[in-house]
């Protein structure tokens, strides 16, 4: 750091995105990204976009929060629409969070929360899930803080039933809840329709994962009017113009044909459990999974030597070093041609174990 940098910063952990080597054409099974690419129709708004990239974006991002709000059954005033989802969890820490009200989430979640929580000089507070990784919605009952709850979980890919998620919304009527639907689209069950019932609840989600777009940055909330008045409010306060003109195009396009995505997440979700299926046979441990993921172990080899043995064979997949999951690797679901690969180079990797 320079001796410029400011010091209410200077114990600020940045978040670590999943590696990009360019060393070497990979497998790429670490960062979630679909397998399949946008379609024609999508490329092709995003080019006639560009024609008048001379000028600014729509900074209400209309059409595409039109197009949300008829997907997903809300109001057009109930939807924000954000530089991914990162930006919009971001005004979230911002606009409910302060030294009263601190902000809670589970102590094996996305790490991008407590670097929004440290960046923004928010309390906060990690709730340890149980041994098995399943959240207990008792530990977050009746809390003082503001609750962001990933829904499927990352990196454990578990989904919480939507009345068991209610329970918590219920439980804290004077707190903000975000729920955080990265990956609700291959198997969870998205809490949107809660909105109209729940006037402390934000749901967001993401064009990365099931709609093929990680490389345009689009993401979203909803909320009832007052809570995403608030989130605008930010938006407006730091980039009004947030969501670019080519990202706004491709984005409208992508839920025109959402079917179209629906089924790329039905592939998906049945590569899955193939994939698992495979694993498990080679003695595999691993979470039941309702994401584009798995959370998977082996007893004869670590977390780490399983991620850089695979590596080596031209295949990544995510390991993080924390204790609790030291031992576990997230591989994303690629291809079925993808997960065999995977298949066979692990199985050559344990068969020079003995």
């Amino acid at each position: 750091m320079s001796r410029f940098f400011s010091k209410k910063y200077s114990g600020l952990t940045p978040y670590v995105p999943g590696e990009q080597p360019k060393d070497m054409r990979y497998i790429k099974l670490n960062t979630n990204e679909s397998p399949f690419p946008p379609s024609e129709a999508v490329v092709k708004a995003a080019e006639e976009a560009i024609r008048h990239g001379e000028l600014y974006s729509d900074p209400e991002c209309l059409a595409v929060r039109r197009a949300l709000a008829d997907r997903y059954g809300a109001d057009i005033d109930e939807v924000i629409v954000s530089n991914g989802s990162d930006e919009v969890l971001n005004f979230a820490f911002m606009a409910f969070c302060d030294e009263e009200h601190p902000a809670a989430f589970p102590d094996i979640t996305y790490g991008f929360y407590s670097v929004f929580a440290e960046a923004n000089r928010i309390p906060y507070r990690e709730i340890p899930l149980r041994e098995d990784f399943t959240l207990d919605p008792r530990d977050y009952a009746g809390t003082r803080e503001t609750l962001f709850i990933a829904n499927p979980n990352a990196p454990t890919g578990i989904a919480l039933p939507l009345p068991v998620l209610r329970s918590i919304v219920d439980s804290n009527p004077d707190r903000v809840v975000v729920v955080d639907e990265a990956y609700v689209d291959f198997g969870g069950e998205s809490a949107v329709p809660l909105i109209h019932e729940c006037p402390n609840l934000v749901v967001t989600g993401t064009f990365s994962k099931s709609r093929s777009l990680a490389g345009a940055r689009l993401g979203f909330a909803f909320g009832q009017r007052e809570l995403i008045r608030d989130l605008d409010t930010l938006r407006n306060s730091t980039n009004p113009y947030n969501v670019n003109r080519m990202t706004l195009a491709a984005g409208t396009a992508s839920l025109a044909e959402d079917e179209r995505n629906r089924e790329n997440c039905a592939v998906i979700a049945e590569n899955r459990e193939r994939a698992a299926g495979q694993l498990k046979e080679l003695g595999f441990r691993m979470t039941d999974s309702r994401a584009n993921f798995l959370f998977a172990s082996h007893p004869r080899i670590g977390g780490e030597e399983l991620y850089r043995s695979l590596k080596s064979r031209g295949i990544l997949v995510r390991h993080w070093k924390s204790e609790r999951i030291r031992d576990h690797v997230r591989i994303t679901v690629g291809t079925a041609e993808q997960m065999d690969a995977l298949a066979s180079a692990v199985r050559d990797i344990l068969e020079e174990l003995t």
